[in-house]
C-alpha cells in the first residue's frame, strides 16, 4: 500500500505499518491530544468531555427539551440521558416535565451550573490557546477552514449533519 506523507513523499507500507507522519496518524493523534487535554481540564471542574457542550447550550439559549439538546449536540438520546444524569447528580442541571407535553423533559442549568460558566469558558480558551500555539492568527484561521473541508469530505451526504445547529451556534 502506498501512503502519502505531508512532505510529499510516498512510502510503501502495509495498513499496519502506517507512517506516524501520515495525515491519518496525525489526525488521530491531534484528536486524541485534544480529547485528553479537554478531559483533564474539565475533570478539574468535575465535568466529563461533552458535558460542557450541554451546559454551553443551556447558558446561551436557556432551558431546552432534552431531545433538542441531543440533536443539537449530535448524540443519541441514551448518551444524552447519561450525560444529563451525571450533570444532575452534580447539581449542575435540573430536569422537569414540559407543561405542554409531560413526556418531554425540559433541562435547565441550576445556579451551581451557572457558576461554572467562567471556568468552562477558561477551559475552552486554554484548549484553543494550546491548539493554536505557534500558529499565527492567519494560520489558525486557515487550519479551521481546512478542518471544515476535511469534516465535510468525511461527512459526505449529511452523515454528520451540522445544519440543525441554532443560528450562530459554534458548538461541536
Amino acid at each position: 500500500m502506498t501512503l502519502p506523507r505531508l512532505d510529499g513523499e510516498v512510502t510503501e507500507a502495509g495498513a499496519w505499518e502506517e507512517s506516524p507522519d501520515s495525515l491519518n496518524c496525525l489526525m488521530i493523534q491531534a484528536a486524541r491530544g485534544h480529547r485528553t487535554l479537554m478531559a483533564a481540564l474539565l475533570a478539574e471542574l468535575d465535568l466529563y468531555p461533552g458535558q460542557e457542550r450541554a451546559l454551553t447550550l443551556l447558558w446561551e439559549y436557556g432551558p431546552q427539551p432534552q431531545n433538542v439538546l441531543a440533536r443539537l449536540i449530535g448524540i443519541d438520546m441514551s448518551t444524552m440521558t447519561k450525560t444529563l444524569q451525571r450533570l444532575e447528580r452534580s447539581g449542575f442541571v435540573s430536569r422537569a416535565p414540559s407543561p405542554a407535553n409531560r413526556r418531554v423533559s425540559i433541562v435547565s442549568s441550576t445556579p451551581k451550573g451557572d457558576a461554572l460558566r467562567p471556568e468552562v469558558e477558561r477551559v475552552l480558551a486554554e484548549v484553543h490557546h494550546r491548539m493554536t500555539g505557534g500558529l499565527s492568527p492567519d494560520q489558525a484561521e486557515e487550519l479551521a477552514l481546512l478542518l471544515k473541508t476535511v469534516r465535510d469530505n468525511l461527512c459526505g451526504e449529511g452523515a454528520c449533519d451540522t445544519s440543525s445547529y441554532l443560528s450562530g451556534d459554534n458548538l461541536c
